[in-house]
């Protein structure tokens, strides 16, 4: 999928509608960076989500995990990144990182309270 400010998320979005010269480098600079190396698509994607857990970034989190299921990534998959956070960030971070991914994997047993 494309990424347009209309399908962005909302912060995303306004900077990219309100300054589209800094999204368009942005982008640019998003792509130059993934074909600076070996890596395939797949292990892109898994990195980039492990990241965002690094990150703390809850909203990154949410779009890589979308994306990663977009692209053929199994739910299996992308929860392992957090099991694996686990003994680098520690288990609340670890258990975080899931439900932030469970968000979007599984949505209908997302009965808990959003995470702060």
């Amino acid at each position: 999928m494309a990424e347009t400010p209309e399908n962005l998320p909302s912060g995303a979005g306004e900077i990219a509608q309100s300054y589209p010269e800094i999204w368009a480098a942005y982008a640019a600079l998003g792509k130059a960076c993934s074909e600076a190396g070996p890596l395939e698509d797949r292990t892109r994607r898994l990195v980039k989500l492990a990241l965002a857990v690094g990150a703390l970034s809850e909203g990154a989190v949410h779009s890589h995990t979308r994306r990663g299921l977009a692209e053929g990534l199994s739910k299996e998959d992308l929860k392992q990144v957090a099991l694996l956070a686990i003994p680098t960030l520690g288990f609340p971070q670890g258990v975080k990182a899931l439900t932030w991914i469970e968000d979007i994997t599984d949505p209908a047993s997302t009965d808990r309270a959003p995470s702060p």
